[in-house]
């Protein structure tokens, strides 16, 4: 079995986020703020829907390129909601998750050693599945420009062989999104450049101070943008695994030829659950919005009481506050917290080897659950064992 493995794959390092949470397993009375998935179950007409489909005996296969009823109902959300159309036929695919269409999109346009832009912090896989289809990552540091990309900062970093940028907004882990505006501008040096714009909009819905803006919809975009979304975080569905890609029809061909040979299609019955959630889940999805936007208030407000600095998020259900004023980098600060006061946090190294100095919490969790952990955080920051000495 000497040299099984492949020398890409045995360097690669382990999700930062599921490494920690090894630690979590088998712990009792925890209260993680860890991992981003949404606390409330699936809306009930959602999952009805998937139980109805199996009891009408849809088990087959469908189309690799996904439901038709499906790819319809997404093309007119998206037309009414946001002005943007795609052909049901040709420039759209139904994916497991985000995760398989960012996949999907990175082997269908990289060659050996084509660079792909990364804004950093970022969410884990990013990297990784970009070395894994042959490019290289290139990391964007955004901590001086309160974890935004600038026009500025992203010219600098495009050379010859920049192929791709990855904007995923609002952003794990810090929960900032990006105004109309500052996409326009963002989206012109795009154009300047002719980069292929990869935009993982999954928390779009959950946008809170201002509209969501998709990028494909800006002047010139939409022909340059592979626009990816799903159902994991706005409905409640991580479980269901259905995501989906927009973009050129002829990215998503070489895209649907991937996916033929290594999933064939997304199981039927979380389709006929997708499409329910089109149809009457906007409602469920509002009140879940509202929930996380008093969570919001009520972390960010109680973490800046604690001393800790926190920006608060424009979106998604994170905070990123900065825990420098502890004196322990975020590793310690995590395994000790978790291990003296019972509470799971998320190290900022996970999302960026620099970030020592930041802890990720997800506000996806009850607020009974939320009030406790804020009194944990602030008995461990009491005690001498809370801070360096």
């Amino acid at each position: 079995m000497k040299d099984i493995i492949s020398k890409k794959v045995e360097s690669m390092q382990p999700s930062g986020i599921r490494a920690f949470f090894d630690l979590v397993l088998g712990m009792k009375d925890v209260i993680s703020l860890g991992v981003g998935e949404p606390d409330f179950v699936t809306p009930w007409q959602i999952r009805e829907a998937g139980i109805y489909s199996l009891e009408e005996g849809f088990t087959s296969y469908t189309s690799n390129k996904g439901l038709y009823k499906l790819r319809l109902s997404i093309n007119r959300y998206l037309k009414n909601r946001y002005g943007l159309e795609y052909s049901p036929d040709e420039e759209m695919l139904i994916t497991v998750g985000v995760s398989e269409a960012y996949d999907l999109v990175l082997r269908s346009i990289i060659n050996p050693h084509d660079k792909v832009l990364i804004p950093i912090p970022s969410y884990v896989s990013y990297g990784p599945l970009t070395e894994l289809a042959g490019g290289i990552p290139v990391y964007i540091d955004t901590e001086n420009d309160a974890f935004k990309l600038t026009p500025k900062v992203l010219e600098k970093h495009i050379d010859a062989k920049t192929k791709a940028l990855i904007l995923n907004y609002p952003t794990n882990p810090t929960g900032v999104s990006y105004t109309k505006k500052e996409l326009s501008e963002i989206n012109k040096v795009a154009l300047k450049h002719k980069l292929l714009c990869i935009t993982d909009e999954i928390y779009g819905d959950l946008t809170y101070d201002f509209e969501h803006t998709p990028f494909p919809t800006f002047a010139g975009a939409r022909d340059n943008t592979v626009y990816l979304n799903g159902f994991s975080k706005s409905y409640a569905m991580t479980g269901w695994r259905v995501g989906f890609a927009c973009g050129p029809k002829e990215i998503i061909a070489a895209m649907t030829k991937i996916h033929q040979y290594t999933i064939m299609c997304v199981s039927i019955t979380s389709q006929m659950a997708a499409c329910e959630a089109l149809e009457t889940g906007r409602k469920s999805v509002e009140e879940m919005k509202r929930e996380y936007k008093r969570r919001r208030e009520f972390i960010t407000d109680g973490l800046c009481k604690l001393g800790f600095g926190c920006a608060k998020p424009q979106g998604a259900f994170y905070a990123f506050p900065s825990i420098k004023n502890t004196g322990l980098d975020a590793m310690e600060f995590a395994k000790r917290l978790l291990k003296e006061q019972k509470v799971a946090v998320v190290p900022g190294t996970a999302f960026g080897e620099q970030y020592k100095d930041y802890i990720r919490i997800s506000y996806a969790s009850s607020f009974d659950n939320l009030k406790e952990a804020l009194i944990r955080i602030g008995n461990f920051l009491k005690t001498k064992q809370g801070r360096k000495q």
